[in-house]
């Protein structure tokens, strides 16, 4: 009998939404070509189609060949490293999704990015009789002399000829068109560019992260200094080291803001601008970016947390800034925590991982308390300044007037702040104008049709929104309950609505609000922070996305709207995220010569946060934190999954997350907690509960879990995700 023919395991960039094995047995290409091995990028007939894919090794021989189809390409491109192969496969394990998926987050889609596209490039077609030149025909072959060959833009404004007399000239033959592939290595970073002078304590935490990414150490280091500190500066000698080794080293923001803010000082350190990854990228520029982080000729790389699945040729280091921030978990789709699997992939690949915080979660605070990473101090300020003080104000004891949201005390300091020339920042982590519209008349609430939250009021854009589904409305004329015409009162403050009261009490004052809806893309991030910068802004209003990563030599105060905001809720981790935010908005002020102050707004003034935030006190914080999660066994001292169950019908969401916790499996120091309706229990039209699963660290929560619903059957009109490790339980 002669031998089966060898056939190969390929996986395919499937949806999500598509749990079918993802990965498919093919028989080699046909012809004299070199087999594929494993990593290599492929072309398949999928369905009615070809999908690119990348093969994994042998297939599993479950099929008869005579019923597979053949690969139709291997594509002429590098293989994926061992390492991103066996990265895919981990994060697909412990998130309990498909690998599939997981490689379509490397290919940025379903398929892998274009090639960026040749570009036509004219030059001289040979001699030309004078007699068919023009004077402008003239100055485009003058600026083609030798072997010179320009774009059309380029000989445009070389010649200061027409693009129509460009193309007659090809076309009658006298110049000749060029395909020239695009080479897209964008600018070079130099790691001796402009190297800082760092203080005593920077040099010692530089000199160990250094020696780390020389040494090709997997490490993980917690950088943990107070705001100002300059972590930057000391992580910025580790991205030199590695540059320096030749190696691509990768930094995670949590979001497109801060992204943008830090663009500059990384432009200025090393002389060149870091290839960026996030979602406010055209199309181009993802591309370009794209291709140049798989050709190795990124050595630089931020973005936001989907920049830690690309296909990194040799990745030597990744810092985590601001590894606290609840931004770098992803909760549609495949569910991660990208801090999580930067460490795992520093891991796997040997090389360390940085994780750098003002505020460190608690997690991390402890792992570093262990001796499970390493840890690296800035106690103080860059510079000699000073941390700031911080002023509660109990707004219980001061009678604002009616639609007013800033105190007497906050308003005298913001105007002693803009007449002695200082800067002065107002938080209030709320979008918008108004949270809540309700009608006078009856009291009926203008809510979502497809959630159950309520439509926020926008002046900017004179509308209503969904913060959760988008959906957007007029304001009505009339309620659509009682009828009653002009009636409808907008309750509670967004940054809009401080923004107004401040044009009202302080009217000379220069002011801008900063949100992600009234800001949104990176070129008006910009525009606000260099207008500070400048000094051409007397006051910043905004929400959390002004709170991190930003450095105002004149800002002299920060004013908190309302600091009990986050406390509420029932979140296990809702102290820690408060506490982190209010700590890192105060931290903005006093960050160089002019001391600085935080005055917190607070009806809660005695709560354990509003105190430890009072005394500066970071670590007294986490340590009655990290009580208080073990007494209620909250993790970090158990671990916890999360069961989200959506159906159209309340019903059958109800009756399928029954049956899920009364099969649930029966174990010592496993518990079920739920199912109970989600916070937000209606979403985009569909109902949803949740269940909590719990059980003790080292517990393989993952295979529990797949024992558990390999058995069920799941209706079509269920869906149901599971959030390892959840950070929300919204």
């Amino acid at each position: 009998m002669l031998p089966l023919p060898a056939t190969l395991s390929v996986l395919l960039p499937l949806s999500p939404k598509d749990m079918r094995r993802q990965a498919f047995d093919y028989l080699p290409p046909a012809g004299p070509v070199q087999q594929p091995s494993a990593g290599a990028l492929v072309e398949v007939p999928f369905g009615k189609k070809l999908m690119q894919g990348v093969v994994l090794g042998e297939g599993t021989g479950d099929v008869l060949p005579a019923k597979l189809r053949r690969i139709e390409a291997v594509l002429p491109l590098p293989p994926l490293p061992p390492g991103q192969l066996k990265f895919i496969d981990w994060v697909a394990k412990y998130t309990l999704s498909s690998p599939g998926a997981i490689l379509r987050m490397l290919f940025a889609g379903a398929a892998l990015p274009a090639s960026p596209a040749p570009v036509t490039l004219y030059a001289r077609a040979g001699a030309v009789p004078a007699a068919r030149m023009t004077a402008a025909r003239q100055k485009v072959w003058d600026s083609l002399a030798g072997e010179r060959k320009l774009t059309a833009p380029a000989l445009r404004e070389a010649s200061g000829a027409a693009q129509s007399v460009i193309a007659g000239m090809a076309k009658t033959g006298l110049l000749k068109t060029i395909q020239q592939a695009v080479d897209a290595a964008p600018a070079q970073p130099d790691a001796d560019h402009d190297a800082p002078q760092l203080t005593a304590q920077q040099q010692i935490a530089a000199d160990a992260l250094a020696a780390d990414v020389r040494e090709k150490r997997h490490t993980i280091t917690l950088l943990d200094g107070v705001t100002g500190a300059g972590k930057t500066e000391v992580y910025c000698e580790a991205i030199a080291a590695c540059l320096r080794a030749g190696r691509q080293a990768l930094v995670l923001m949590p979001e497109i803001a801060l992204t943008t803010a830090m663009l500059g000082r990384f432009t200025d350190r090393f002389g060149a601008p870091p290839v960026e990854w996030h979602s406010a990228l055209t199309e181009k520029q993802r591309r370009d970016n794209w291709w140049a982080i798989f050709n190795g000729k990124a050595p630089l790389v931020v973005g936001a947390r989907s920049a830690l699945f690309l296909p990194y040729r040799d990745l030597g280091l990744i810092v985590v800034d601001e590894e606290h921030d609840q931004s770098y978990k992803q909760e549609e789709g495949v569910i991660y925590n990208a801090r999580d699997m930067a460490v795992v992939r520093g891991k796997q690949e040997n090389f360390p991982v940085v994780l750098s915080s003002a505020t460190p979660s608690l997690e991390t605070w402890l792992n570093a308390r262990a001796g499970k990473y390493a840890h690296q101090r800035l106690p103080d300020r860059y510079g000699g300044a000073a941390m700031p003080a911080i002023e509660l104000i109990d707004i219980r004891k001061h009678k604002l007037p009616s639609q007013s949201w800033l105190s007497p005390p906050l308003v005298d300091r913001l105007r002693q702040t803009i007449a002695a020339g200082k800067q002065a920042m107002l938080f209030l982590n709320r979008r918008g104008y108004a949270p809540l519209t309700l009608c006078r008349a009856c009291g009926y609430r203008l809510q979502c049709p497809n959630c159950s939250a309520w439509l926020v009021q926008h002046r900017h854009s004179d509308r209503l929104q969904c913060h959760h589904c988008g959906h957007h409305a007029v304001l009505p004329k009339h309620c659509p309950s009682c009828e009653a015409e002009g009636r409808f009162a907008a309750c509670g403050p967004g940054v809009e609505r401080v923004a107004e009261e401040v044009a009202n009490l302080l009217p000379e004052a220069r002011f801008a609000v900063m949100a992600s809806d009234v800001i949104n893309s990176p070129k008006d991030i910009r525009a606000v922070i260099a207008r500070m910068e400048k000094g051409e802004l007397d006051l910043l209003i905004g929400t959390q996305i002004m709170a991190k990563g930003y450095h105002f030599p004149g800002l002299a105060v920060v004013g908190v709207i309302d600091a009990d905001l986050g406390l509420a809720g029932g979140d296990p981790r809702a102290a820690e995220r408060t506490f982190q935010l209010l700590q890192q908005v105060a931290g903005r002020s006093g960050r160089a010569e002019t001391p600085g102050i935080a005055l917190v707004q607070t009806a809660q003034p005695e709560h354990p946060v509003m105190q430890a935030l009072k005394e500066n006190d970071r670590d007294k914080f986490l340590l009655a934190e990290q009580t208080e999660r073990e007494a209620y066994r909250l993790p970090p001292f158990t671990r916890l999954a999360a069961f989200i169950i959506s159906c159209p019908d309340a019903r059958g969401a109800d009756s399928f997350a029954s049956m899920l916790a009364r099969t649930a499996p029966q174990l010592p120091g496993l518990s079920v907690l739920g199912p109970a309706p989600a916070p937000i229990s209606l979403l985009r039209g569909k109902h949803r509960r949740r269940l909590l699963l719990r059980c003790a660290q080292g517990t393989n929560i993952q295979g529990l879990i797949r024992d558990w619903l390999g058995n069920l059957k799941i209706p079509a009109n269920i869906k149901l995700q599971v959030d390892i490790d959840p950070y929300s339980f919204m």
